[in-house]
């Protein structure tokens, strides 16, 4: 392990942008906690990234992020390991239209991915806020180029972009806050990503070729360019970048 190594937490982890974001700071030798429900899966990839790593640096941790004890006791895992370098808030859901038409199916729509999307990330980042490195401590939270132009398709108007957006303002809000204690804090807006699994099997050809169509640069994201993105973000490197939404999206949404 290197000498500058520090320690990372990726909620999400276990799949998709989470796992390859962890694998690459595995990559750097640093040590990675990654934390989900899913403890098989969680147990998979820590397995993959050691492997690919060549050491012991991918730890799992199973806890749902949604429930306040189950938090507590990650964070007590996880200070055991020492000082947080890096949190990134990765843990998120698709959208989950209504179960039917009516208001009460409405509110748990709406509470469902509040809870999957914001919730996990707040609970998570306050539990582990007085453990973080200060000064150096780098906070990403991920977000969706959808919270920037707002949703599409059938469930345009569903929680999903609005969200997200939640996600902005808070983010904004504990940059000004935790700035002082050298922490920065700032959010990844990616926009479509291939092979996430979060399009749940709807990416057709023909939406694959709408999303694309949507690029400046003619192709889909993947998880590796959200990870390139986090390793600046995340790097010592970036003490002076704090505070900002940041598009990652290959020119779908233009920057404001």
């Amino acid at each position: 392990m290197v000498a500058s190594a520090r320690l990372a937490v990726v909620s999400g982890g276990a799949t998709g942008i989470g796992r390859e974001v962890a694998r690459m700071f595995a990559g750097r030798g640093d040590r990675v906690v990654i934390v989900g429900r899913r403890v098989e899966l969680l147990r998979q990839a820590s397995e993959d990234i050691n492997r690919t790593a060549g050491a012991d640096l991918a730890i799992p941790v199973g806890a749902d992020l949604t429930d306040p004890a189950q938090v507590r006791r990650a964070a007590d895992l996880i200070a055991d390991l020492g000082e947080v370098g890096v949190l990134v808030n990765n843990a998120g859901a698709a959208v989950t239209p209504p179960a039917g038409d009516g208001l009460d199916a409405l509110a748990a729509s709406w509470r469902r991915d509040l809870d999957a999307s914001l919730l996990t990330a707040v609970l998570l980042t306050h539990a582990l806020l007085i453990m973080m490195s200060r000064p150096g401590g780098r906070l990403t939270m991920i977000s969706s180029a959808a919270a920037q132009r707002g949703g599409a398709g059938p469930h345009s108007a569903c929680s999903y972009a609005a969200v997200k957006a939640a996600l902005h303002g808070w983010a904004l809000g504990l940059a000004r806050q935790l700035g002082r204690d050298g922490i920065t804090v700032n959010v990844l807006a990616p926009g479509y990503i291939q092979d996430t699994g979060i399009f749940h099997g709807q990416d057709t050809p023909g939406f694959v070729a709408t999303k694309i169509a949507d690029t400046l640069v003619g192709r889909p994201g993947t998880p590796a360019d959200v990870a390139a993105a986090i390793s600046y973000i995340a790097s010592p490197e970036a003490g002076y970048l704090t505070g900002q939404i940041i598009g990652l999206n290959g020119g779908a949404v233009l920057g404001r």
